[in-house]
């Protein structure tokens, strides 16, 4: 299946692919014995850099002549694949859109409260770099 995640053990001698396993972070399908009699099975322990994970739809990164175990991730567990398997780059501009995010969670409640106090709405304009029009729109709503 293309749109499973997958445990993998690297080749000797190929570049690291996808995350080691023990830097993602607890995985709870870690835990099951269908995994831990794979790990078993191939003689490695879950902390090697040997064992690797791959999220969802990248199947087609793995080595052919690689063990391969498909597994269930959560999507919080999905999220943080992805993201360590994700180049440095783009890990970052990620970290930063979900900082803006955060920064961003009800900003509307925060214009209403500044409407509210009295603070026309240019100045909100100026000091947020909204769009008047979005403040319009609070206003009339």
């Amino acid at each position: 299946m293309a749109d499973e995640a997958y445990l993998f053990l690297l080749p000797a001698g190929l570049p690291r692919l996808g995350a080691a396993l023990g830097s993602v972070g607890a995985l709870e399908c870690a835990e099951t014995p269908a995994v831990r009699g794979w790990l078993q099975a191939h003689g490695v322990s879950a902390s090697s850099e040997l064992v690797r994970v791959v999220p969802a739809g990248s199947g087609g990164l793995i080595p052919e002549d690689a063990e391969r175990l498909p597994i269930p991730l959560s999507s919080v567990e999905e999220a943080r694949v992805q993201q360590e398997c994700a180049p440095s780059a783009v890990t970052d501009v990620e970290a930063e859109l979900l900082e803006f995010r955060n920064a961003t969670d009800g900003w509307e409640a925060l214009v209403q409260r500044a409407l509210t106090t009295g603070i026309p709405a240019p100045r909100i304009a100026l000091l947020t770099g909204l769009d008047v029009r979005e403040i319009a729109r609070l206003i009339q709503a």
